[in-house]
């Protein structure tokens, strides 16, 4: 299976708000960090925050940050809801719907998929040992990460 850009992003917001407990995150620095679509990236966080993932503050302290621990928020939980449909072939309006198998394989195969996901948590996949903050440092003025951090 393949993710639609909407569940990646929404993890990749997720897994940037883990790495930054402690602050608030604006949706422009997300946005440049991920060249992502500033409009886009509203949408996927509205949806989060209204799926209760992240809570937002205006103002200017304000920004995202996640609405409970990461050790709560669970991978599978968080790909079925930004995933609008599961299936992986429309059998429904195919020519040999209930004469083969293969439609019972693919659900199994998904049933399998979010078994694993469900497994992990926010906490779990992101890095603790601090390489993912690094990495995702605070952007400066200019673009560029900040050194201090």
């Amino acid at each position: 299976m393949r993710l639609t850009l909407y569940s990646d992003y929404a993890m990749r917001v997720l897994l940037h708000l883990a790495a930054y407990p402690d602050r608030s995150c604006s949706i422009a620095d997300i946005a440049q960090r991920y060249a992502i679509s500033h409009n886009h990236l509203m949408k996927v966080l509205a949806a989060l925050a209204k799926a209760g993932y992240v809570t937002s503050a205006r103002g200017r302290q304000g920004g995202y940050r996640l609405a409970r621990d990461p050790s709560l928020i669970n991978v599978g939980a968080v790909v079925r809801h930004t995933e609008s449909g599961t299936e992986v072939v429309d059998c429904r309006n195919c020519v040999l719907c209930g004469a083969c198998g293969l439609s019972s394989a693919l659900n199994e195969a998904m049933s399998a998929f979010f078994a694993v996901l469900d497994q992990y948590s926010l906490s779990d996949v992101a890095n603790r040992s601090g390489a993912l903050s690094r990495l995702i440092a605070p952007l400066e003025p200019g673009g560029s990460p900040t050194s201090g951090e």
